[in-house]
């Protein structure tokens, strides 16, 4: 009994012990709660801001639509926390002040700067063509409504010259997918790929290789009137292109096949491209 009574201010000084220590670890990862005035914490905000702390600057902005949800700097300082967030690179962080600032305040004179930031967000993460291009597409999407919402602004003739960037990559994505097919030998997928290319992208720089890509494909299944009305195109479009010199010599004279009738993958084509889109 005497033990067990002697062990008993040990297991509680250890108890104590463990206690303060969680309360100091929690106290370091998340600060305590301080009511302070809103000009205070703005200034603080926007003083970390001009030094590039960044994070602790979309922290300060948060605390002041916390702590005072009512004034007038809490609508400001949700739209600085989103610019904070994302100049942190925490673009998931500042896409969700963002619309929370859009749903709040949709007729605020800075709404179209709220657009226009939230379609950076997703433009910084546009990827290698190698990678999926569905955050190409919302990038693209989130340009397209600037442009569309507030076509006089700044920050639509800013998101045109963006969207240009954005559709020479989804082109890319379609020119290396189209490469990938055209390698393996599967020709009708190759040529799909490089026909949206030269459909939806014209104007980007992928074009004259595109068309040549066609002349390959169309060449390689033995449709020469296709291979050569690409051909065609291209020269006209792109004389001087180094693409136009291969793809006349693909379709040049001694490189056709003498019977230029069309077989069974040219039927096979006009049915499943009633359309004539190739």
């Amino acid at each position: 009994m005497t033990a067990k009574r002697a062990a008993r201010p040990i297991r509680l000084a250890a108890a104590l012990a463990v206690g303060l220590l969680a309360a100091a670890c929690s106290g370091t990862e998340e600060e305590a709660y301080v009511e302070r005035p809103v000009e205070e914490l703005y200034n603080n905000a926007v003083n970390a801001m001009s030094t590039g702390n960044y994070r602790r600057a979309a922290k300060l902005f948060d605390e002041v639509e916390r702590q005072h949800p009512y004034s007038v700097w809490a609508t400001r300082a949700l739209l600085q926390a989103a610019y904070a967030h994302y100049q942190a690179n925490r673009y998931d962080d500042a896409i969700v002040a963002i619309d929370r600032f859009i749903q709040l305040n949709p007729s605020n004179r800075d709404v179209a700067y709220a657009y226009y930031l939230k379609a950076l967000c997703n433009y910084e993460q546009i990827t290698d063509v190698a990678r999926d291009a569905r955050m190409t597409e919302t990038s693209l999407q989130a340009l397209q409504e600037v442009v569309r919402r507030f076509p006089e602004t700044p920050f639509a003739r800013d998101a045109r010259v963006k969207i240009d960037l954005t559709y020479d990559h989804l082109a890319g994505k379609e020119m290396e997918v189209g490469r990938f097919y055209l390698k393996r030998g599967q020709w009708l997928a190759a040529i799909n790929r490089f026909r949206t290319v030269v459909d939806k992208y014209q104007t980007t720089g992928h074009v004259p290789e595109a068309l040549h890509r066609l002349v390959e494909g169309y060449m390689a299944l033995g449709l020469v009137d296709e291979a050569r009305r690409s051909a065609a195109v291209l020269g006209h479009n792109y004389p001087g292109s180094e693409w136009y010199q291969d793809s006349f010599a693909l379709v040049g004279t001694g490189e056709l096949p003498k019977d230029d009738r069309p077989g069974l993958v040219s039927r096979t084509l006009n049915v499943l491209n009633p359309l004539n889109l190739f």
